[in-house]
């Protein structure tokens, strides 16, 4: 059975996360790296969580000094957030990323099939009653105001595309995270729906980078960052008419 068919006969007229078309290439085939120069503003806007009001200004992060802002965390040094990895593809194998030691409270799993996806989370959650939210960040917008806040849910299980040419995403779970879907328009109108989570426990941080980012230091106050295009949020959903929400 196909990806997208699987997909249909666990969640039946519910639409496929456009974050995973990449696992339903042919086989040896690839999309080039999964990120493009656009997306890396989203991973590298860090914030703090009360900054999520309606009418808050939203600029998102300078690409100049990407290589420093993508990488927050500096033990361990994979998978604490989702834009960690961004800057590791020269760094790490994909092997050796996907064998690597997980983080305090985190559990991690590597995937290269949209089948053993939808098992892996339904097997974490247990049961296939969950939703997933992803981003919808337009590629020429960097600047936006909030409109709206909604919490999505805690501890949510992040699925995101690793950067190599192989298709492989990454699903884990982070202990003391929320995520939210902050809704964000742009001058001109565009309308934007933002992944984002924020980390309650951020002890393990990189304090030179707080405190340029932030001014802050590490395990002082939550730190929130957007999720890019080529990521879904699994939480748990409680609907009995819709099992799967996008």
């Amino acid at each position: 059975m196909s990806g997208d068919n699987y997909w249909n006969s666990v969640w039946p007229k519910t639409p496929l996360p456009k974050a995973f078309y990449d696992l339903l290439l042919p086989s040896g085939k690839t999309n080039n790296l999964p990120i493009r120069a656009h997306e890396l503003n989203q991973y590298s806007t860090l914030f703090f969580e009360h900054d999520l009001y309606p009418g808050k200004k939203i600029i998102l992060g300078n690409t100049q000094s990407i290589e420093k802002i993508v990488r927050p965390f500096t033990k361990p040094r994979q998978g604490v957030t989702d834009s960690i990895w961004l800057a590791n593809k020269n760094k790490q194998s994909l092997d050796d990323f996907c064998n690597s030691p997980t983080a305090t409270g985190e559990k991690k799993h590597c995937v290269s099939s949209l089948e053993s996806m939808i098992d892996h989370v339904i097997s974490h959650f247990g049961t296939p009653k969950i939703k997933t939210i992803s981003s919808t960040f337009s590629q020429n917008q960097h600047q936006y105001v909030v409109e709206e806040v909604k919490k999505v849910g805690d501890n949510a299980v992040m699925c995101h595309r690793l950067n190599f040419e192989k298709v492989v995403f990454n699903c884990h779970q982070v202990r003391e995270t929320t995520a939210y879907v902050v809704s964000l328009i742009a001058p001109d109108g565009t309308k934007t729906n933002a992944l984002t989570v924020c980390h309650h426990d951020t002890r393990g941080m990189n304090p030179e980078l707080l405190y340029e980012a932030l001014k802050v230091d590490p395990g002082t106050v939550p730190v929130c960052h957007f999720i890019g295009n080529k990521t879904v949020a699994w939480i748990p959903n409680n609907s009995v008419d819709h099992p799967c929400v996008i």
